[in-house]
């Protein structure tokens, strides 16, 4: 045998094993690193699950049970992923005044929650974050209240 080779013969398997578990530590670190060893049970309640979607702005919050019914109408709309009724809808929205989180451009978007016995779009919104977050305006970016989905 000549000389060297002996212990490149035994470096591949060893080289085989390293780079599965490098792959597994990949896989394990990309899933989120569960440490629960039963995985999520299917029994996860809509809140909670909604909780999980939505990060903490320690803005004050509205349970979406106390939204007005128009809201809840938006809201569906936008889990659908359309069709808005009002072609400023799903729009970038600047957050210019400064009053949520402030995140990169083109993190928030808008939509209309429509107002009775108005002849425009009104004050009211919801505006979205990338991360889940949704918050609430009845006064058009005056205040915002953020949603606690699922309550």
């Amino acid at each position: 045998m000549p000389p060297g080779q002996g212990r490149r013969a035994a470096a591949a398997p060893l080289a085989g094993l390293l780079a599965a578990l490098l792959l597994a530590l990949a896989g394990w670190i990309v899933l989120g690193g569960n440490d629960d060893p039963g995985g999520s049970s299917s029994t996860d309640t809509s809140a909670s699950v909604a909780a999980s979607q939505t990060p903490d702005s320690g803005l004050p919050t509205i349970a979406e049970s106390a939204l007005p019914a128009e809201a809840h109408e938006t809201l569906r709309l936008i889990r659908a992923g359309g069709p808005y009724p009002y072609d400023q809808d799903d729009e970038t929205f600047g957050n210019r005044e400064g009053l949520l989180p402030d995140r990169p451009g083109g993190y928030y978007r808008e939509y209309t929650v429509e107002t009775s016995g108005e002849d425009d779009r009104g004050a009211r919104r919801i505006v979205t974050g990338a991360d889940g977050d949704r918050y609430f305006t009845r006064d058009h970016y005056a205040s915002f209240e953020q949603i606690q989905e699922g309550t």
